[in-house]
């Protein structure tokens, strides 16, 4: 019997991609062999990028921050339950990035559930970096509606991207 490929899942919403995300994706491919993130289309948030604007900001700061192991990732849209996304992947694992405490008892809870309904997948937390822990996309997006400088949390193809929709907001 070969070895089987270990998939990861890393699902999120993504509005807009950050550092931080960037940073447990790198993370992520120390653990799996390949990686799919998961851009939910969530309809309990109001992004303001749909859902093909998010997955294409994805993929294309994997492609820039990641080099060889970009191959590695797959990026893909997603609506539904998680856990079938990952099963229509092949994944045997979910990847979730906890940042704070506050983080830990919802995707506790989350955990628990996806459990429930596919004891096959398990899912691993890795912690936000020291570096990285504060930034979320919300703030990120609420220091760009105001005019701030959002250029050292998320790349400059994104930071670009929201000055533009904002900029086009104002209007």
């Amino acid at each position: 019997m070969g070895m089987s490929l270990r998939i990861g899942v890393y699902p999120g919403t993504f509005d807009p991609i950050t550092i931080g995300h960037m940073d447990i994706i790198r993370r992520a491919l120390s653990v799996v062999d390949r990686l799919i993130v998961g851009v939910a289309e969530d309809s309990g948030k109001e992004p303001i990028f749909d859902m093909k604007q998010r997955a294409a900001l994805v993929q294309d700061d994997v492609a820039a921050c990641l080099n060889g192991d970009s191959k590695r990732v797959k990026v893909y849209p997603f609506s539904g339950l998680l856990v079938n996304f990952a099963r229509e992947h092949k994944a045997t694992l979910i990847v979730r990035g906890l940042r704070a405490v506050s983080d830990y008892e919802y995707e506790f809870q989350m955990a628990c559930m996806n459990n429930k309904l596919a004891s096959d997948i398990e899912t691993v937390f890795l912690t936000a970096s020291e570096s990285t822990h504060f930034i979320s996309s919300r703030f990120v997006r609420q220091i760009a509606r105001l005019g701030g400088d959002v250029s050292e949390l998320v790349s400059d193809n994104v930071a670009r991207h929201l000055a533009q929709y904002y900029q086009t907001a104002k209007r």
